[in-house]
């Protein structure tokens, strides 16, 4: 391994793990997506797959009554979690766990809800959404959000970032076809308006990489790592209409619903 790896990802985690959410997303587009799971009990048990420091799960936090199991890879992330939730006096519903979304060992059928926002991706969403399945009670719901293609014809800057970041990426029609395929019943779905990528994101994350480049400004290898990491706010700003994230919200249907449950 390049010895300046380990150094250049700590810069990386620098920008990510200082701001509010690791993905497009806010607190409007979770309150829509929970609009859309009719049946769900008072207090749902919810489970957020690949949270990342937590902006969502304390989002679903406020929107919900239930206990709420928040999975990462990332141990800081987690750690910074745990603290939000003691500071907000929520160690009692929120319960940060590190672990692997393919190997989490939670007992099947344990779950009313299962959220993700923008990392079902990472282990296929054929694979993820079977994971999602087993966890499920009847009746139970996945919402989650992925990248999608918006047009067929797109710049070749667009496609060599997708090419990097996310090659099995398609359009809406794809991912609704894995999610039948999967044994789910698509309930509703919908893009995600442009404040949720900068609200929360982009713009935090711009003005923490101008920090950083002071922070950096006589280190010509950090300052080159961060002008990459820019080129994705700034790639979303001219391409956006090319690609977009999509809110989708299902359902395992299992015999006759009763909208008491």
């Amino acid at each position: 391994m390049n010895q300046t790896q380990p150094r250049l990802m700590q810069i990386f985690l620098e920008v990510f793990e200082s701001l509010p959410r690791q993905g497009p997303g806010n607190r409007a587009c979770a309150q829509r997506a929970l609009g859309y799971c009719d049946g769900l009990p008072a207090a749902p048990d919810v489970l957020d797959l690949g949270c990342g420091v937590g902006g969502q799960t304390l989002h679903l936090a406020e929107l919900t009554e239930g206990v709420i199991i928040a999975v990462d890879s990332h141990a800081p992330s987690i750690e910074r979690l745990r603290m939000q939730a003691i500071e907000q006096g929520l160690t009692n519903r929120v319960k940060p766990m590190v672990g692997d979304i393919a190997e989490m060992g939670l007992p099947p059928a344990s779950f009313d809800l299962i959220w993700s926002e923008g990392a079902l991706y990472n282990i296929g969403i054929e694979k993820s959404l079977n994971i999602c399945q087993s966890l499920l009670r009847p009746n139970g719901f996945v919402a989650f959000t992925d990248a999608v293609w918006r047009s067929d014809e797109r710049p070749s800057e667009v496609t060599a970032m997708s090419e990097e970041d996310y090659p099995e990426m398609g359009h809406v029609e794809d991912l609704i076809a894995k999610i039948e395929a999967s044994g789910l019943t698509l309930v509703s779905h919908f893009s995600l308006p442009s404040e949720a990528w900068w609200d929360d994101f982009y713009t935090p994350m711009e003005a923490r990489i101008q920090q950083l480049r002071s922070q950096y400004a006589d280190d010509p290898e950090a300052l080159d790592l961060l002008n990459q990491v820019a080129r994705e706010p700034e790639q979303h700003r001219r391409y956006s209409q090319y690609y977009d994230y999509e809110f989708f919200v299902t359902r395992l249907l299992t015999g006759v619903l009763n909208p008491g449950n």
